[in-house]
């Protein structure tokens, strides 16, 4: 599932069910995003943890990465 899927998902339910979601997902994240990416490398070691099945192609992240860091 990607994430515009997820987000359209999460849109659909209702505003109680968006604001617990909305409190899980930003508890889960450090209190400070200082890393120059933003705390993508952390998301997505997070990801890794909790679904450790999934292969992830560490240069298409990282290509992600440095697109997004060039388009600011």
């Amino acid at each position: 599932m990607s994430l515009q899927e997820i987000e359209q998902s999460a849109l659909k339910l209702p505003e109680t069910e968006r604001a617990r979601l909305a409190a899980q997902l930003l508890d889960s994240l450090p209190p400070v995003l200082a890393e120059e990416d933003d705390g993508v490398a952390e998301a997505l070691r997070r990801d890794v943890d909790a679904n450790p099945n999934r292969e992830m192609i560490l240069n298409d992240w990282d290509t992600r990465i440095e697109q997004r860091r060039r388009s600011r």
